[in-house]
């Protein structure tokens, strides 16, 4: 499924999730920009390995929180040239009991995932409009749609990224771009790897295991693909059955 040398931006591009999507997105043939803020150092190896691998990839670091450097980041990267797929991934997670829950916590969520998708993707909105030709992928999260406790924080927040999902591909669609989101379940991950012991995964997953970082950048590979062309608006579970 070649993206024929398109630029694509993977915030959060960091982890797990994020550098399994940049390297598939890589591998179609995508111009890959790596996103990182925290851990500047693990996007430029994955870049380094993106490059040894034939593919083509830079780094670009920045706090998405930060609507000022957002918005000079996104000038920067417009200098050569429109963005045509952007996979919103970077997220956190601040958990704690609602009634216990810091207002910190709260924002430092919100402000990531759902402000984070604002101050990247309508800068570069206009650009990959003119394109006539575009792709957004924002990664949401089961919590978002079955709720989880101790994360009413996450949950609203993805929530709401799940919304703005299908209001932007309302006003997009008529000019060849796509708006999706992906709502993975448990991934076999670090931090997931923390929080779930293979018996738990069991009882809450029927496929009986976590996916891989891997199986939810196919699914960001194909809707970013021009064999996605006709799926707009979706929030599309891959969960092992859970929903």
């Amino acid at each position: 499924m070649s993206l024929d040398h398109k630029r694509a931006l993977v915030t959060g591009a960091s982890g797990a999730l994020g550098a399994a999507i940049a390297r598939r997105l890589a591998r179609d043939g995508a111009s890959l920009l790596l996103h990182a803020n925290a851990r500047p150092q693990a996007v430029e190896a994955l870049a380094e390995a993106i490059r040894a691998d034939g593919g083509q990839a830079q780094c670009c670091v920045f706090d998405l929180t930060d609507a000022d450097a957002s918005r000079a980041a996104c000038e920067r990267l417009l200098e050569a040239g429109p963005v045509q797929v952007i996979v919103n991934n970077a997220g956190v997670h601040d958990d704690a009991v609602f009634p216990g829950m810091r207002a910190e916590q709260w924002h430092r969520v919100i402000d990531v995932s759902l402000h984070g998708f604002f101050h990247v993707t309508q800068p570069l909105l206009l650009p990959m409009l003119r394109t006539r030709w575009g792709r957004v992928i924002n990664i949401s999260s089961v919590a978002a749609l079955a709720g989880n406790r101790g994360q009413v924080n996450y949950a609203a927040a993805k929530g709401a990224l799940n919304s703005a999902t299908k209001a932007l591909s309302l006003e997009v669609a008529s000019r060849g771009v796509t708006v999706n989101a992906i709502a993975p379940g448990i991934i076999a991950s670090p931090m997931a790897d923390a929080a779930f012991d293979a018996a738990t995964i069991a009882q809450l997953v029927p496929c009986k295991r976590a996916g891989t970082p891997e199986e939810v950048a196919d699914l960001a590979g194909f809707l970013a693909s021009a064999a996605a062309g006709y799926i707009t608006g979706q929030i599309i579970s891959i969960n092992g059955g859970m929903l």
